[in-house]
């Protein structure tokens, strides 16, 4: 059994070999008919890094510079994963030298050597279609120099991967996997000659599947911004590249378009990264704006939600929040329990965030990540608002969430105002986690409000209940405010408030209403691009529900004699400079 398709079940497994052994016997490609423009965005510096020796992998660092990514054991399935999805060649092209170009080249071949005849893992449909994307995306990079049988064996490869796919792309989990095989058969059925006929079938395929899985709002059911972007940057080079062929995409393959482009914008914080919520992360830097810029589709959408998710913006100053139940069923498996959390960005700089998704830091971090209390919003009696099951088959699924996530978005007259609840914490405790936040219209200020009602006589009937088995003493609560590493954090007014500074030289003041206990506490931010979690701090208020209603406010905002604005050129190396 691979190390890559452990997860898959054994028909599955046992089906994707046969195939992958049978396509070896098709026909044989002789050339290019056409070949998209390379759409793809690498990073440079990850570029460098491979060519030094350097494999950073799904949080796994390999220093070996005499070896290829084949010679290396991979430490899990995501490694494993990252290695054969080819997403690498991005990095060597973005370097793009003469080094760069001999590591992708002596990589690529090596794969058609050791795998190229249907063997190994990296022959599941989800993978050969984000494979071929990049072999056809880099062919003019890595056929430069090479022998005529080198690129015989180059375009037989693709010719193999492409029949497979053709058989295969059902197989994929409906998602990201199922748009990333019809995307790269749609390409290669473009791109290669003899493989035209299989367009049409799999751009149909596409548009049912954009039909199914992309949902009135914009969103999946997943509910994972990063996942949303990689979607929607899939179905846009697939448009253009069926455009730029002579062909029209099919309508509820553009309507999906549409729908996605509005939702990530509102996903879109001011400093062009996404709202890290639901196991995904912000997105390489770059990658929101070129997808977004070339769907060529403006405007956000409307006071409401956005795939669940809800933003109040001003000033360069945005706030987005988790707004609806968590996903339910298979689409739970990476969810996490964060209803009502919020993450706030100021300018080019994150203030407020949520830990994020340890995945590849293992599976201690991954379920830490997924709690509530690693998000910054409310916990009653440290326990989260949505569970993980405990037994096969929903032990990776979130079990007994808040179902009920009533809000309401408004222009109040002094700025936006957003007021939620959910009753995660009804069936145990009796109380509904109320939320209202204010945001002013310049974007200096922000007024919290959190809430713990007992709504109905049976949820009084539950506190009641709840309240005697802590011996009258309250039910404990933190409200959590997690702040990103790059903000150097003090508590001021012997006590009484806390003073955040950013990197731009901004200056955010906390403070809350004195019902609740302040104080700083150790915390981490979880980045897929470090190898380790980043150390940093959160503020935390503390109290103990001892009524049928609890309040606690607090506020963020910038000093009043602080500059309208700052010229924010910290990361080259200058002093900011404020704006008048």
């Amino acid at each position: 059994m691979s190390t890559s398709d452990h997860d898959l079940p054994r028909v599955t497994r046992f089906l994707n070999r046969l195939e992958a052994r049978r396509s070896t016997f098709g026909g044989r490609v002789a050339a290019f008919v056409s070949q998209p423009d390379p759409r793809t965005i690498g990073s440079f510096a990850r570029g460098r890094q491979l060519c030094a020796g350097n494999f950073l992998f799904a949080g796994h660092l390999v220093r070996d510079p005499d070896k290829t990514p084949w010679d290396i054991p991979p430490p899990d399935l995501a490694f494993s994963r990252e290695v054969h999805g080819f997403t690498w060649l991005d990095d060597l092209a973005a370097a793009g030298d003469a080094p760069a170009r001999a590591c992708a080249q002596a990589w690529l071949w090596r794969w058609i050597e050791l795998y190229g005849r249907g063997r190994g893992p990296g022959w599941r449909p989800d993978l050969t279609g984000r494979r071929l994307i990049r072999w056809i995306n880099h062919a003019i990079f890595l056929l430069s120099g090479r022998t005529q049988k080198q690129s015989d064996l180059f375009l037989r490869s693709l010719a193999q991967q492409t029949l497979f796919l053709s058989r295969r792309w059902r197989a994929t989990t409906p998602g990201l996997p199922r748009f990333e095989a019809l995307t790269g058969l749609v390409y290669a059925g473009l791109s290669l000659e003899g493989m035209s006929a299989r367009v049409a079938p799999a751009s149909a395929a596409l548009a049912r599947e954009c039909a199914r899985q992309i949902d009135d709002q914009g969103g999946l059911p997943t509910r994972n911004p990063e996942e949303l972007l990689e979607v929607f940057t899939l179905l846009t080079w697939a448009a253009e590249t069926l455009t730029q062929a002579g062909q029209t995409p099919h309508p509820a393959h553009w309507a999906a378009i549409e729908r996605i482009s509005p939702t990530l914008r509102t996903l879109r914080h001011s400093d062009g990264g996404l709202a890290r919520f639901h196991g995904g992360g912000r997105g390489l830097d770059g990658r929101l704006d070129a997808a977004l810029a070339a769907s060529q589709i403006k405007g956000r959408h409307a006071n409401g939600l956005s795939m669940g998710f809800a933003r109040l913006s001003a000033g360069r100053c945005s706030l987005i929040i988790d707004a609806a139940p968590p996903p339910e069923g298979r689409a739970s498996a990476g969810a996490h329990a964060s209803t009502l959390a919020f993450e706030l960005t100021s300018g080019r700089r994150p203030l407020i965030v949520n830990c994020g998704a340890g995945a590849s830091f293992g599976t201690a971090w991954r379920r830490a990540g997924r709690a509530t209390p690693s998000h910054s919003t409310l916990v009653l009696n440290g326990h989260s608002s949505s569970r993980l099951g405990k037994t096969a088959p929903k032990q990776d699924m979130l079990t007994e969430g808040p179902t009920e996530v009533p809000i309401r978005v408004n222009h109040a007259p002094d700025g936006l105002t957003f007021e939620g609840g959910h009753d995660g914490y009804v069936r145990g405790y009796g109380l509904t986690h109320v939320r209202k936040l204010e945001m002013t219209f310049d974007g200096r200020g922000i007024a919290g409000e959190d809430m713990l009602l007992a709504l109905t006589d049976a949820d009084k009937r539950r506190f009641d209940r709840a309240l005697d088995t802590m011996t009258l003493q309250g039910i404990p609560f933190d409200i959590r405010f997690h702040l990103h590493p790059d903000v150097d954090v003090s508590i001021d007014m012997g006590g009484a408030a806390v003073s955040m500074a950013l990197k731009s030289g901004e200056i955010w003041i906390f403070r809350a209403d004195g019902t609740a206990r302040l104080s700083v506490d150790s915390s981490v931010y979880l980045d897929t691009n470090r190898l380790k979690p980043r150390a940093t701090k959160q503020i935390v208020l503390s109290g103990r529900a001892m009524e049928y209603a609890t309040r606690t406010r607090w506020s963020l905002a910038k000093p009043q004699d602080s500059p309208i604005g700052m010229r924010d050129l910290a990361e080259d190396g200058r002093t900011p400079v404020a704006l008048s």
